[in-house]
């Protein structure tokens, strides 16, 4: 009956009890206290980077008061100088996350401001471009019965305003010039066919300047703003120039009309107040729309924005295929 007994009790007794502690227990413990130490250390740091200077002198104050009955003078002095070092390099720690911080957070919103306001342009789009079309089906169906020439010129017009307009329309390509003038040229062939003779147009693009980046709608609404409120209130209608050059290192786009002349308070208000509103968002302040008055009357819009080309890849100027 006893002899399982032995069995039992020589199980626990596997180590040797002759043997010392095991070093990798003190160089875990040790390890364990040095993390402990970094941690404590980094937590002093962000609190010294936050605390006010006025909360760290009064804490200061109180440590030495507490600390003289034990004449530890010396080193409480020493410690709180150290705080005040670490004090200055946490807050220019702190400084730099925070400007870091602003910086990021300013750029996510300047982001999100720059999708909205596109998106809010995308949806204007579609709600002029019918308005337009139907206006200009009508005009079409109008004249097919009065003058059919005239109807054909004006169909033709507008095939070529629709071949310019799609590519913008399926999105995602970055706008150019080249896109925009022929866009606002295909508009003024049908405005053309719808005023006669009241009318005459000339743009003048360079060819090296039609690959440059330009926001999408912007010159064809100072397009229209020129017939609208400049050329056809005037009886005899007049000229509207398209021009494009590079001033200062600037893209200059430049809409020139002989009509009424700028009205600051007249309807066009809204279309300028846009463009400003865009430009001011895409470009952090580093475009401009200048209105003027030249001398021989009449209005000169300029938009400048930064130069750019767009790339090979999405140029948007190629024209798209009949099909």
């Amino acid at each position: 009956m006893n002899t399982d007994q032995p069995s039992h009790n020589t199980a626990p007794d596997d180590q040797d009890p002759s043997k010392p502690a095991s070093p990798p227990d003190t160089k875990q413990t040790l390890r364990m206290m040095r993390d402990g130490a970094v941690v404590l250390w980094w937590r002093f740091f962000d609190w010294l980077a936050v605390v006010p200077w006025k909360t760290l002198l009064i804490i200061s104050l109180l440590v030495l008061i507490l600390g003289g009955p034990f004449g530890a003078d010396d080193f409480i002095f020493l410690l709180i100088i150290a705080s005040f070092i670490v004090k200055i390099l946490a807050g220019g720690k702190r400084k730099a996350e925070l400007t870091a911080t602003q910086a990021t957070e300013r750029a996510e919103t300047e982001t999100l401001e720059r999708m909205v306001l596109e998106a809010r342009m995308e949806a204007l789009q579609a709600q002029i471009e019918p308005h337009f079309l139907f206006n200009t089906l009508a005009s079409i169906d109008q004249l097919i019965q009065t003058d059919p020439p005239r109807a054909s010129k004006m169909q033709q017009s507008l095939i070529r305003y629709l071949r310019s307009a799609m590519p913008q329309m399926r999105a995602g390509n970055r706008p150019s010039l080249g896109q925009q003038a022929d866009l606002s040229s295909a508009f003024l062939e049908i405005m053309a066919v719808r005023m006669e003779e009241r009318l005459q147009t000339k743009i003048t693009v360079p060819e090296g300047l039609k690959s440059a980046v330009f926001p999408s709608l912007m010159l064809q609404t100072l397009v229209e703003n020129a017939i609208k409120h400049g050329l056809e209130p005037k009886a005899e209608g007049g000229r509207l120039e398209i021009s494009a050059e590079i001033v200062d290192g600037l893209l200059a786009v430049h809409v020139l009309d002989t009509g009424m002349g700028f009205m600051p308070k007249g309807g066009g208000g809204v279309g300028l107040a846009n463009i400003r509103e865009r430009l001011k968002v895409l470009y952090n302040g580093r475009a401009e729309l200048i209105i003027s008055v030249p001398p021989e009357g009449g209005t000169l819009a300029t938009i400048k924005v930064p130069y750019e080309v767009v790339p090979l890849h999405t140029d948007a100027t190629q024209q798209p295929s009949p099909a």
